[in-house]
């Protein structure tokens, strides 16, 4: 991964930790919250379906995964 990439890793984790109601046995949610916010400037309504970074979704889920946060 590329510094740059580690860098918007960390920082999206950080996001996620910092959400309301934030659940570990809800991840693939919130790690697809906080790349939807990322990429549109703003959380996903209830019926969102914009398009969202999928390579990115995939680096922070699977970062999560790998490391306890």
């Amino acid at each position: 991964m590329a510094n740059n990439s580690e860098t918007l890793i960390k920082s999206l984790i950080k996001k996620v930790k910092e959400y309301p109601r934030f659940s570990k046995e809800e991840i693939e949610k919130f790690c697809w919250m906080a790349v939807h916010e990322h990429k549109h400037g703003v959380l996903p309504s209830e019926y969102d379906i914009r398009e969202i970074d999928e390579e990115l979704y995939l680096k922070l889920l699977q970062e999560f995964k790998s490391n306890i946060y």
